[in-house]
């Protein structure tokens, strides 16, 4: 994948862009970027504004930006707009075939919160039924990976559906209208899909495979301001043990921030998992294992080798 045909990958991010890299790598952190999405760790961090409470008394600021998604949040990486972020598996390695600079900063085992939907009256009622349908989900993300390994959990090929390219916001009218008759994708739009949309899960992702979610730092920042990188992910880190015993609460923080609704949410925090922790063999080796398949389907253009942009701290 070439420098431009990541910049199609990564479509949408004009957005982004509009985020001025930052002016110099070297010298003292003046402010953090940290992009974001609807779920998560970061949305309670950013409501309990824990990493504001840790760095204002050194004169840095915190300024957070909202994605979509994942695909669009590594082009802001890339170019300097954000220092750091949650994505689950696939968009790091879509952006590491397209020589993004990056560095895995953390890792977070997904149990729970998603997996592929299809309406209630569906005659889709396995996987082997998802032949020949079109399903929705928003490419170079973790749903993508949750397709591409459902599939081969049926024996069937990726040739052997219809992939519809949708952003979260514009699948889920698409799967409200029946444009596509499946539809890939994590919380909080899984949630949503099931209790505002008419969906059933066909699968959760955790019958499929293993999955992990991913806190991601631009790779100057992390070369040049290690120690400010490390703070960043304590505070992360402990902000997830936090929520891990208040569960009620994050649902008011993840609706009151994101604006979807808190019945919504509750289902969300309630099936999430928040525990953050290093990157380890393990995790190494399964997300070795998506950036193979992906390789081997021609979904990226070369093989990447995820151990060479694991960010070790040197406190550690």
């Amino acid at each position: 994948m070439q420098r431009r045909d990541f910049l199609k990958l990564f479509a949408g991010t004009a957005a982004a862009a509009a985020f001025a890299p930052r002016a110099s790598a070297q010298g003292a952190v003046k402010e953090i970027r940290i992009g974001y999405q609807k779920t998560g760790v970061l949305v309670i961090t950013r409501q309990r504004a824990t990493l504001e409470k840790h760095f204002t008394p050194q004169g840095i600021d915190v300024k957070w930006v909202e994605f979509s998604s994942g695909p669009p949040m590594m082009e802001a990486m890339n170019v300097g707009s954000v220092d750091y972020g949650a994505v689950g598996d696939s968009p790091p390695v879509f952006a590491q075939a397209a020589g993004a600079a990056i560095v895995y900063a953390a890792g977070q085992p997904i149990t729970n919160g998603q997996g592929i939907l299809v309406p209630k009256d569906s005659s889709i009622r396995s996987i082997a039924d998802l032949k020949g349908k079109r399903i929705g989900f928003t490419k170079g993300s973790s749903a993508h990976n949750v397709v591409v390994q459902t599939l081969e959990k049926a024996g069937l090929t990726y040739a052997d559906i219809t992939p519809v390219y949708l952003t979260p916001p514009d699948a889920g009218p698409a799967f409200a209208n029946g444009s596509i008759e499946a539809w890939a994708i994590w919380d909080p739009y899984f949630a949503i899909g099931e209790t505002r949309q008419n969906g059933r899960i066909l699968i959760n992702a955790r019958e499929v495979t293993k999955t992990n979610s991913f806190y991601i730092a631009n790779r100057e920042f992390a070369k040049d301001h290690g120690a400010i990188l490390q703070q960043i992910v304590d505070v992360t880190t402990a902000t997830g043990q936090w929520a891990e015993q208040h569960r009620d609460e994050v649902a008011r923080s993840l609706a009151a921030i994101t604006g979807v609704p808190l019945d919504i949410q509750a289902v969300a925090a309630e099936r999430a998992n928040f525990v953050i922790g290093p990157v380890t063999d393990d995790i190494v080796a399964t997300q070795q294992g998506v950036a193979d398949r992906f390789y081997k389907l021609g979904l990226i253009p070369k093989p990447v080798v995820i151990r060479d942009i694991v960010w070790r701290s040197t406190a550690t």
